[in-house]
């Protein structure tokens, strides 16, 4: 199982462009087509990871390590993303397929160990999607109480059904324009709060009074900071999905190499940055903090909070609808995310080769209606009221998460010793992550912990 940078096969027999016998493709099939531009790639590989982790369950990281804790447990947490895509990014750009998780795990682990991290991922970003159904409905009543919203939650699962069985633009342009809002207003917020911080909004010069008072500037001390590590970790997840989107990448050795490399500067500024101005505006004992954990909690969402000590009193509907984008685009993502990996397990015998097909326009359309149905089931058990079941499974949906970090970890430790003992030098790689070994070490050993910490 020979490494030839010069006749890369693994690319044609995931995206199906050869006509060889060999190719996993049949011949008279449509394939996926590489439509996605460096731009919408540049956006995904961030707008994946601005989610509602971010604008509502931040404070929850606040009240649990204090403002200095919290900002130890998002540097943490992000130099290790940080590591996890620079792997992910140098097997891809290699080895563009449309599913790294099963494909490298396969190849360079195990081949069972593939199987279960396909089938793992697609069950995490499913039950990620039934999620997302479920804000819709939440979200949208925050404006319109008297109306079921069972109704918004499925018409936002008709939305993103049609976003991406359009084709493969259709999901990258929506993805484009709904991470740049979210990028949007997390600069306009950094912005209002260094203006509150310095009281040139809101009357009141804060500085740094709040890193003084009880449970600042740390709280709880390692244990504080451990399990403000785990709320991060989530806030993170879903940054990934970038190595999804190589095998349809217009071109990859080109585009990926600068997605992941703007990730490092982009995850200091939006999410360091914003954890660091809500540690200075926000008291850690302020007993909201606490209660902001799910998409119904706008109005004391740690953002919202902010805006309104800058006088904003408008913020709280604002932000209800940054959160509403964020929803979309945590399912749209989730679904393309499912449908491609799928995809591929049905092209390797993984899964049931109906989900082969492929529309004129490159989009696996029974995969994404598989998916799309598995994810209503699971939104149709949460209105039953069988809420324990619900959040077992979504808890189960998390934790996959990060063993897929972990599993990212040792692929690229046995990718890049399979390399080298070839004898190819890794000058040579199209993008080679730095710091290794150390970066993947790093990552598992802090991984580990934090799975550790879930007990």
């Amino acid at each position: 199982d020979s490494f030839e940078p010069k006749d890369n096969v693994y690319e044609e027999k995931h995206i199906g462009t050869d006509g060889s016998p060999n190719s996993i493709r049949e011949n008279n099939e449509p394939k996926l087509k590489r439509g996605l531009k460096g731009r919408q790639m540049g956006m995904i590989a961030i707008g994946g990871t601005i989610g509602t982790g971010l604008f509502i369950g931040s404070g929850t990281t606040l009240a649990t390590a204090g403002p200095a804790g919290s900002l130890v447990a998002y540097l943490v947490i992000g130099s290790m993303v940080f590591f996890i895509c620079t792997s992910l990014g140098e097997m891809s750009t290699f080895i563009p397929t449309s599913d790294p998780f099963n494909h490298f795990a396969a190849r360079f682990m195990d081949p069972a160990l593939g199987f279960a991290f396909g089938w793992n991922y697609w069950l995490s970003w499913m039950l990620t999607v039934a999620s997302e159904l479920v804000a819709c409905g939440i979200i949208v009543q925050y404006w319109l109480p008297h109306i079921n919203g069972v109704i918004w939650s499925l018409i936002a699962l008709v939305i993103m059904f049609l976003l991406n069985g359009i084709s493969v633009r259709g999901y990258g342009e929506a993805e484009f324009w709904m991470s740049s809002l979210k990028v949007l207003t997390v600069f306009v917020f950094i912005i209002v709060g260094i203006l509150t911080v310095t009281g040139v909004t809101g009357g009141d010069f804060i500085g740094g009074r709040n890193w003084h008072i009880e449970g600042a500037p740390f709280k709880d001390n390692i244990v504080g900071i451990l399990k403000a590590c785990i709320v991060a970790a989530f806030s993170f997840q879903g940054t990934e999905i970038v190595g999804v989107t190589v095998g349809e990448c217009a071109n990859p050795r080109r585009d990926v190499p600068r997605a992941i490399r703007s990730v490092f500067w982009r995850i200091l500024f939006f999410y360091i940055s914003s954890i660091l101005i809500i540690g200075l505006v926000i008291p850690n004992n302020n007993e909201n903090l606490v209660e902001a954990g799910g998409a119904g909690d706008v109005g004391i969402s740690p953002f919202t909070m902010v805006f309104k000590q800058a006088g904003a009193n408008w913020a709280a509907h604002i932000m209800n609808a940054v959160v509403l984008i964020t929803v979309l685009s945590a399912g749209n993502s989730g679904l393309y995310a499912c449908t491609r990996v799928l995809w591929v397990l049905a092209k390797e015998g993984k899964a049931p080769k109906i989900l082969r097909k492929v529309t004129k326009h490159g989009v696996p359309i029974w995969a994404l209606t598989f998916t799309a149905l598995w994810s209503t089931i699971i939104f149709c058990i949460s209105l039953a009221g069988n809420q324990n079941v619900y959040v077992f499974l979504i808890n189960l949906s998390g934790l996959t998460g990060i063993g897929f970090w972990m599993g990212i970890g040792l692929c690229h430790w046995r990718f890049r010793r399979a390399y080298v003992a070839q004898g190819y030098n890794v000058n040579d790689l199209p993008y080679r992550a730095a710091f290794f070994p150390f970066g993947p070490i790093y990552a598992l050993v802090l991984l580990f912990f934090i799975i550790f910490g879930q007990g």
